[in-house]
């Protein structure tokens, strides 16, 4: 790969039909022309991860929505290298679910750690349906201040979309919350929304879906946010 550009790895199903997956390389584009850089990316579909071998060229990953994925474990292969390797990430919907779920089993030990979606009778289903279905619904976000999220948007209070159906369960969110994962967004009714990573240069996941923005023709500052990342990465 060519050193001068920046190589994002797209990691998920890639369907046409799915709106932020139409959004993401408009996205990925106004992001480049912005900057003035090379951004090239990869759909990494879920069953092609085996290795990390596949993982090693990108400087940054985006795991994108629509789960569940046609292979799970590869998508927690490639979130955990991107955690491991210090390497810039950002997850959205489904990328924000499955970056909970492979930090609980991979940091906090939780082997029996599942998505509701696929395992809903599992004893440990660390993501649940929410209350109220985010499907094509809009709502405030209040961002804790100094946060990466709140540094990208540079405002605390921001308005974003969803189209999700599956959010942290209550019932765990106090101790997955205890080390290094932070939450830094909840929602009008105190929800949890975005998380971080400390100790990481980049590590960001969001339930709603910032892309969006790019097909009103909105420069998402979280995508500008991970291209700065794999930038200072780089250097």
């Amino acid at each position: 790969m060519e050193n001068s550009a920046i190589h994002i790895a797209l990691i998920g199903d890639y369907d046409p039909q799915v709106t932020a997956h139409q959004a993401i390389p408009v996205a990925l584009g106004m992001a480049a022309e912005h900057t003035g850089l090379d951004v090239k990316f990869q759909w990494l579909a879920t069953d092609d991860i085996n290795d990390d071998s596949s993982l090693q060229d990108f400087d940054g990953f985006w795991c994108v929505p629509a789960s569940p994925y046609r292979n799970e474990d590869g998508a927690l292969r490639a979130i955990r290298f991107a955690r491991e390797q210090q390497r810039p990430f950002l997850g959205t919907c489904g990328g924000f679910q499955h970056a909970v779920l492979e930090y609980a089993r991979n940091v906090l030990g939780w082997g029996d750690a599942e998505h509701g979606e696929t395992s809903p009778d599992a004893t440990r289903a660390l993501l649940t349906p929410l209350i109220c279905s985010l499907v094509e619904a809009v709502d405030n976000i209040h961002l804790v201040k100094g946060s990466l999220i709140a540094k990208a948007y540079e405002n605390s209070e921001i308005r974003e979309g969803y189209r999700c159906r599956y959010g942290v369960n209550p019932q765990f969110e106090r101790d997955l919350l205890s080390q290094e994962l932070s939450a830094v967004g909840h929602d009008s009714t105190g929800d949890l929304r975005a998380v971080e990573l400390r100790g990481h240069p980049f590590f960001v996941a969001t339930l709603f879906q910032p892309e969006r923005a790019a097909l009103k023709g909105i420069l998402p500052p979280l995508v500008s946010a991970l291209i700065d990342a794999c930038v200072r990465q780089k250097s």
